[in-house]
């Protein structure tokens, strides 16, 4: 639900009725994971995807059905032999959707606190006992709750434990408990969604393949600052799409500023007075990615000063350079899809290899899994 909490913000302000239908579980080539929601008010009017548009009809039903009888339900859509354009994933794939009613309980500060970027994380019963479906907690990062699941007492600590430790992973997914609380009990599942700031991209060099990084990675739902050491170029008129501009040496910044496991680094200066140093550090961060521009030549010349000031073999490996995924690339935003579609690559545990003829997986989430965003999750 947390994907498309900025309008459902709004409705509830406005005080419409609605519905929203979450995909709580997947199986086989389905094109949206656990988290992603559409959701219906009272008028008809309707938002987000569940299926990227294989099943949004009879789901959109049910949130019809929902807004009128008040149930909460579970409904499992997959590929139908006999039919394949009849309702159903014609990809081949099996999703679980949650449709709830949504009226007061926590779901109000859930929504307002992925609008504010403030991290939280919404935990619900989405199999178990019928008198527990849907049922909700809003968990803070400190551990304390809000809202009850209405079973055993022990469960509500239990299932709160179990949405911090996932929210301080940034990550939603399914987890399976007792539905007393314990290990050994009834099961019962919860769909955990983590609401956290958004993952930060830091652009170093103001040249204009940064501005088109820039424009990427704000679609791609990052924070990116563009960082340089001289003024005439960092500037908010180059920039405009910016989150931020700061004027700074690249190192020098990057040993003041916050970064964590979801945070970018890419270095476009191609200066070595700029760049050793800089990678120097953020070869030592524990970061997402660290990718440079430059040539071949630069490459090899990059590497053996970094070399020189100590910068071992098991650091240099974590770097990307050149940067980015073959493309043939030549333009700034030729060289931003390839530099993005390379971060996208080893975020989600992909080849980077044509689709065409392979016979890998299409849809990975890498070794840490759905990483959520600001509002649900980067792709």
């Amino acid at each position: 639900m947390l994907d498309i909490a900025e309008e459902l913000h709004r409705w509830v302000e406005q005080g419409r009725d609605f519905a929203v239908a979450t995909v709580v579980a997947v199986g086989g080539s389905a094109p949206r994971q656990p988290g992603a929601a559409l959701a219906v008010d009272g008028e008809g009017t309707a938002i987000g995807s569940v299926s990227g548009g294989c099943v949004e009809g009879a789901v959109y039903e049910l949130c019809q059905a929902a807004l009128a009888d008040g149930r909460t339900v579970v409904e499992r859509f997959g590929y139908s032999d006999e039919d394949a354009f009849a309702v159903g994933l014609t990809c081949g794939g099996v999703i679980d959707i949650l449709v709830t009613p949504v009226r007061g309980g926590v779901f109000p500060a859930a929504l307002a606190a992925a609008v504010s970027g403030e991290p939280a994380a919404l935990a619900r019963i989405v199999s178990g006992p019928g008198d527990l479906l849907g049922q909700a907690l809003l968990v803070r990062p400190d551990g304390s709750y809000e809202g009850a699941l209405g079973g055993h007492p022990e469960l509500d600590r239990t299932a709160a434990a179990e949405a911090r430790a996932l929210l301080d992973a940034g990550r939603t997914a399914t987890v399976e408990i007792g539905e007393d609380g314990s290990r050994c009990g009834q099961p019962l599942t919860l769909l955990v969604e983590s609401s956290v700031p958004a993952p930060r991209m830091i652009v170093f060099g103001a040249i204009d393949f940064a501005s088109a990084l820039v424009r990427v990675g704000k679609f791609l739902g990052y924070h990116v600052t563009v960082c340089d050491a001289r003024p005439v170029f960092a500037t908010k008129a180059r920039f405009p799409e910016a989150d931020e501009i700061v004027v700074a040496w690249p190192h020098r910044y990057l040993a003041s500023t916050e970064v964590d496991a979801r945070t970018v680094l890419c270095v476009l200066t191609h200066d070595a007075k700029f760049d050793v140093p800089l990678l120097q550090a953020a070869l030592r961060l524990p970061v997402a990615y660290v990718g440079a521009m430059g040539s071949r030549r630069t490459h090899e010349d990059r590497n053996a000063r970094l070399r020189e000031v100590g910068v071992t073999e098991l650091e240099l490996a974590r770097l990307r350079s050149p940067i980015g995924l073959d493309l043939g690339a030549r333009t700034p935003e030729e060289t931003a899809l390839s530099i993005v579609a390379e971060i996208v690559a080893d975020r989600r545990g992909g080849s980077g290899a044509s689709l065409t003829g392979a016979h890998t997986p299409i849809h990975h989430d890498g070794p840490d899994g759905p990483v959520a965003g600001r509002i649900g999750s980067v792709a």
